[in-house]
């Protein structure tokens, strides 16, 4: 079972691998090194624990992903909802849409989305 709960930290570093994947990890320590000022063994740490939450394998000194952003995003968000809202999704929609309204163009977007989705 995938964990999607990610600190800001573990979600920027999840980003870097989705960006780059498939990675070498000596690859990925650079990047790391680069864009988040990290050291080897810090990459290697939030690597490791990426890979124990089920979004990534490091096979081989290649890091590539189990689960893709857009997975990743869809569960998160199905967890929310569940978590949240008992998985209702007409009372997220009703809590997300309230206190403000929505254009025509949103409202044709969600219409168009619930249709698609029930065929």
């Amino acid at each position: 079972m995938i964990d999607y709960e990610l600190g800001a930290v573990q979600a920027r570093f999840a980003d870097i691998i989705w960006e780059h994947q498939p990675v070498s990890s000596g690859e990925l320590v650079r990047i790391c090194e680069k864009e988040l000022n990290w050291k080897k063994p810090t990459t290697y740490t939030v690597l490791r624990k990426l890979c124990e939450k089920g979004l990534f394998v490091n096979e081989d000194g290649a890091v590539k992903a189990l689960v893709s952003r857009d997975e990743y995003y869809s569960g998160k968000s199905t967890q929310f909802v569940a978590e949240a809202f008992g998985g209702s999704l007409p009372a997220f929609i009703a809590a997300f849409t309230s206190g403000r309204k929505l254009s025509e163009a949103e409202a044709a977007d969600i219409l168009a989305m619930i249709e698609a989705s029930r065929t």
